[in-house]
């Protein structure tokens, strides 16, 4: 019992709660207009310091996570190329890590990227050259466990 003990303790200690509760890898989608219209067809390139990823659009792609920018190139023929330097966030659990997986876990989790996140819907206007922020940094338990907030549908709408 005091090895299993001992042995759990050493697995919370050594890794990240960021990097288990969503790891490294994010899906994001990417959507191209020009001029507010939609535009399909649309080759992107995804590029930060830890790959470089490709999708058409409208389209999805996984991505790895990074607290660097992750630049995004959409091209359509006979059109100007469209640029969006996309901001990361880090997640509110990375920072209830270092209180419960230690300097260690918090550590692990911005090394791999585990402790960023991207937004999920990337909007690339054909060309143009943008900046989009992070997304909001939700607050999280710090103990890692995930809230869902759902309204209810008959609810009516805050103002």
């Amino acid at each position: 019992m005091f090895r299993m003990t001992v042995a759990a303790l050493a697995v919370c200690l050594t890794t990240g709660c960021a990097s288990i509760v969503s790891g490294q890898n994010q899906s994001v989608s990417v959507k191209t207009n020009n001029n507010g219209a939609d535009v399909a067809g649309a080759n992107c390139e995804l590029k930060n310091d830890k790959g470089t990823w490709f999708t058409s659009t409208p389209g999805s792609v996984t991505v790895r996570r990074s607290f660097n920018d992750l630049a995004v190139t959409c091209k359509v023929e006979g059109l100007d190329a469209g640029v969006a330097n996309v901001k990361s966030s880090t997640k509110a659990m990375a920072f209830g890590n270092i209180l419960f997986g230690g300097v260690i876990g918090a550590g692990v989790d911005m090394s791999t990227g585990a402790a960023y996140d991207y937004p999920e819907i990337i909007n690339v206007p054909i060309g143009k050259v943008i900046t989009l922020a992070p997304p909001a940094a939700a607050a999280a338990p710090a103990n890692g466990s995930t809230v869902a907030v759902r309204q209810d549908p008959a609810a009516p709408a805050k103002k």
